[in-house]
């Protein structure tokens, strides 16, 4: 008969024989909406969840500028639940136009781009162009300033930075405090001046194209 401890030494063999339990590895925090109208929705996520965001074609914003430049990378994606194999990582937000804006919607002479409007402090720098939108990187200096302006198609603003925004419009001038992943819709025919009361900005402008 087996005695005890045999028993107890085949018992810890056979512990040892065992592959160790590895740590279950943590699901991706689903993509939260950011952002949705009629012509454009918004996710905050991150870049292991892009394929928890739902199908479609849009602009894929990394809140973590790159190094050595601190560039911010932008990236057009037929479908952003279905990203490329690159080794991409961290908090982003995807942004997706749902539909054209009507037909026939022609710019008047008060109409404005981005950059047009008389400023200090201000820098913008195309990134890319397709049938769908055009994206550009905006960056406020400290105190920067963009005088009055009237939009001149729908903009999907794309806080990189965060920082603190006056914006004047309709009479009244208000505050805004802007975090990393945060997003705002300057609609068409929209009008304002900012200016920067806080440190340098960076921010990623998709204009919606008729």
């Amino acid at each position: 008969m087996t005695d005890m401890k045999t028993l107890a030494a085949l018992a810890a063999l056979t512990a040892m024989s065992l592959p160790a339990q590895l740590p279950s590895a943590q699901p991706a925090a689903a993509p939260t909406v950011a952002l949705q109208n009629a012509l454009v929705r918004a996710y905050r996520t991150s870049a292991d969840a892009l394929v928890r965001v739902p199908h479609g074609p849009g602009v894929v914003v990394w809140l973590q500028a790159s190094l050595p430049d601190k560039d911010v990378r932008v990236l057009w994606m037929d479908d952003v639940a279905s990203p490329p194999a690159l080794a991409l990582n961290g908090p982003i937000v995807a942004v997706q136009p749902l539909e054209r804006a009507a037909a026939g919607a022609t710019p008047t002479p008060s109409e404005s781009r981005p950059g047009d409007a008389e400023s200090t402090g201000l820098s913008f720098v195309p990134v890319f162009e397709n049938a769908r939108l055009s994206v550009l990187r905006a960056h406020m200096d400290a105190d920067a300033r963009e005088g009055l302006h009237t939009h001149g198609a729908d903009i999907v603003v794309v806080h990189v930075s965060g920082g603190d925004i006056e914006d004047t419009a309709n009479g009244k001038t208000v505050v805004n405090h802007w975090k990393p992943g945060d997003v705002e819709f300057e609609a068409r025919g929209s009008s304002h001046s900012a200016r920067n009361v806080g440190h340098p900005i960076d921010v990623v402008l998709v204009q919606l194209k008729p």
